[in-house]
């Protein structure tokens, strides 16, 4: 058996730390864990999920798995007062895991059958390798897009000025094969030891959003690669905890502080100058 399984005897040592980050969304929650117990199979694993200040029975349900026989050593609950953002819950889990892999898994997957298994084993045999994501599918079952380009000034001149389609828009790769990419979102994010000793946890100063793609540019400058990985597939709600907390009309609104904190408070303002100037220049020559 490859040494990412647990041993017959038992005494092999967690190979994979899945943190989850809860707030309200309880049957969601439950769900993913449900998805993991009924996939792991015998995966050497633990889900160490924070629950950021939840007021909707989670805690409860969470402590109730916790005293089932099949959660009773491989599940720890880190419990949060109020909503101490994503980036900050998520490292709360990182700081206690055990495993030699650490999985950032939203709350709103579901995990299909070997897909932790397969994320393990191309870790394992891919050296150069800091974060992986898997193939995410939409509820219907039709393909999400889950993989960025960074979000440069270039790209933005390229695509609002030169017409190079694209570049600011979410993506997955065409094919079957492993890919490498300049980011994968933080809703299956795998993140390798050499990039957990390189990179560290996630930078707290991102309450929501950009985190993911933040930590993606820290692992190619530190030499590592980000691939994405389509033989492992899981279901992604896609932004069940963030429509809780704002409509779609405010929700663009969250990302201007940490758009500032990515880019720098010039950069951001210059690239939105591109983006919004380009925008206005294509529709004046498109009538």
């Amino acid at each position: 058996m490859k040494q990412f399984f647990k041993s017959t005897n038992n005494m092999q040592k967690t190979i994979l730390s899945i943190i989850i980050v809860n707030l309200n969304t309880k049957d969601l929650t439950v769900g993913c864990i449900r998805s993991i117990e009924k996939e792991a199979k015998n995966l050497s694993f633990e889900v160490l999920l924070t629950d950021n200040g939840s007021n909707d029975g989670s805690v409860e349900a969470f402590q109730k798995i916790k005293r089932e026989k099949y959660w009773k050593d491989k599940f720890t609950l880190i419990l949060n007062d109020s909503n101490t953002g994503y980036g900050k819950a998520n490292n709360q889990g990182i700081k206690k895991a055990k495993g030699k892999y650490v999985l950032l898994l939203n709350n709103d997957t579901v995990v299909h059958n070997d897909s932790l298994q397969k994320l393990i084993k191309f870790a394992d045999n891919t050296p150069d390798a800091g974060v992986v994501g898997s193939k995410l599918l939409n509820i219907d079952g039709t393909l999400q897009m889950s993989c960025f380009n960074f979000p440069t000034l270039k790209n933005a001149i390229l695509e609002y000025y030169f017409g190079k389609k694209g570049l600011f828009d979410k993506f997955a790769p065409v094919g079957n094969r492993p890919s490498t990419v300049d980011s994968v979102v933080g809703a299956v994010f795998l993140i390798t030891p050499k990039a957990l000793k390189k990179i560290g946890m996630l930078d707290e100063r991102y309450f929501a959003y950009f985190e993911d793609i933040d930590y993606c540019r820290q692992t190619w400058k530190q030499g590592l690669k980000v691939y994405y990985l389509p033989e492992s597939v899981i279901t992604h709600y896609h932004g069940a905890t963030f429509k809780k907390l704002s409509n779609d009309a405010e929700r663009w609104k969250k990302l201007i502080p940490s758009s500032k904190i990515y880019h720098g408070f010039i950069n951001h303002y210059i690239i939105n100058a591109v983006i919004w100037s380009g925008q206005k220049w294509q529709k004046i020559w498109s009538n």
